[in-house]
């Protein structure tokens, strides 16, 4: 089987990215990086996909008067690479519901919380504010919807008694490391399909979503 053409948009570090690049090394990984996209120059994460041999484009959002004209260079990279899926990893703008919907089903976000719970910003602060006792990651399917989408896999993780945001946060990263690329594997293998706005798992097994350990 042919592998499913990638491309990652990030803004910054890149760590999920390089949790990515590592699984797509494997032989019998059904996903290959085609490209990695920033909208911030200099973005950390372009160098982790240079060292790695993946091409890289900048497409500054500050140089485009409307997100819909950045959105069209960014859909014309994308299709100048012959991208099958987006993986957005700590990709800091919010896209346009003509290019999540031109893109359906097509684009995978990644999200700090177990959602539908905590959707938005500050989630770790949140989570503490209101006495959560365990939290975690979800990988979905994009919707115009800001962090809606059908899930595909998540992560749960332990929220410890003294824990601050950043240590949870910390944790939570962990977990991210390790759902993003299952659920990736899942997409481009074909074990996914959509019934409706539900994801159903090819044999009807759905795949154990991994508890973190509570110690970083």
């Amino acid at each position: 089987m042919a592998r499913k053409k990638i491309a990652v948009l990030i803004s910054g570090r890149g760590s999920n990215l390089a949790a990515l690049i590592e699984a797509c090394q494997a032989d019998d990984y059904p996903a290959e990086i085609a490209l990695v996209v920033s909208n911030r120059p200099g973005a950390r994460g372009l160098k982790l996909a240079e060292d790695a041999g993946i091409a890289t484009a900048t497409i500054d959002h500050k140089t485009y008067s409307s997100r819909e004209s950045f959105e069209e260079r960014l859909d014309a990279v994308l299709g100048e690479a012959k991208v099958e899926i987006i993986c957005c990893a700590g990709f800091l703008r919010l896209l346009t519901d003509g290019f999540v919907e031109r893109w359906r089903n097509r684009i995978l976000n990644i999200h700090p919380s177990l959602l539908p719970a905590y959707r938005g910003l500050n989630t770790h602060e949140r989570v503490l504010a209101e006495g959560g006792r365990i939290t975690g990651c979800t990988v979905h399917f994009m919707r115009p919807e800001m962090d809606a989408g059908p899930i595909i896999a998540q992560a749960a993780v332990p929220v410890l008694g003294n824990d601050t945001a950043d240590e949870l946060a910390a944790r939570v990263l962990k977990a991210e490391h390790i759902v993003y690329p299952l659920a990736l594997r899942l997409v481009a293998s074909g074990r996914v399909r959509l019934s409706g706005e539900q994801v159903v798992y090819e044999g009807d097994e759905t795949p154990a979503a991994p508890l973190v350990s509570p110690h970083p």
